[in-house]
């Protein structure tokens, strides 16, 4: 099963990929036991930013299981989530988990317009309390490199101090994520989602 994920891989990889899927002949022993580990939980083939960290094989597994916590078992509301991995994707220009979360926030209840206004760099004006506070928090961590008073003490307040860490959870593990795969030029899934734009310089 793993041997044909991988040709699968091989099949969808893009020529501009600094690392990109790894034949299965070259796999080191450690890999092949990451592999193994990944695939017991149903995901399989590798995919997006797992590509490049199965060169990290310890650090892709810690990453799969902050990911899974994240985004299967924390308390938050899904379309809040779902809304800030969008900001992180749209402030890093990150072209692979925009496609993947596109459609899974339309799926977890956020507006169209919602996600449009993101992909162009705008603040939603149709935003939820909720949403407001995690946007909020979330853009002011990822461009200010700190949160104000008001910001953090309303986000206390509507999420509690466990989903704060977990909002800002899902700010940083989100910006990890971009980080490698905008260093690695991850190839994006073949979906059809329109790719963001790049922030004017």
């Amino acid at each position: 099963m793993a041997a044909i994920g991988i040709v699968a891989l091989l099949a969808c990889a893009r020529a501009e990929d600094r690392m990109p899927p790894l034949p299965l002949v070259k796999y080191s022993e450690v890999q092949r036991k990451a592999l193994v580990e990944f695939a017991r939980e149903g995901r399989q083939p590798l995919s997006g930013p797992f590509v490049p960290l199965l060169r990290s094989p310890e650090l892709m597994l810690s990453a799969k299981s902050m990911g899974d916590y994240l985004r299967l078992r924390s308390p938050l509301p899904r379309r809040v989530g779902e809304m800030v991995i969008l900001l992180v994707c749209r402030e890093w220009t990150q072209q692979v988990e925009w496609q993947i979360h596109y459609s899974l926030a339309l799926q977890a209840g956020l507006p169209h317009k919602t996600v449009e206004a993101i992909a162009d760099g705008r603040r939603p004006d149709d935003l939820a309390p909720e949403e407001r506070i995690a946007y909020d928090l979330s853009l002011e961590i990822l461009r200010n490199r700190r949160v104000s008073e008001e910001t953090y003490h309303r986000a206390v307040q509507a999420f509690g101090e466990q989903g704060v860490v977990d909002l800002l959870g899902l700010t940083g593990y989100y910006s990890f994520l971009a980080t490698v795969m905008n260093a690695a030029r991850t190839g994006t899934p073949d979906v059809a989602v329109v790719p963001l734009r790049s922030f004017p310089d």
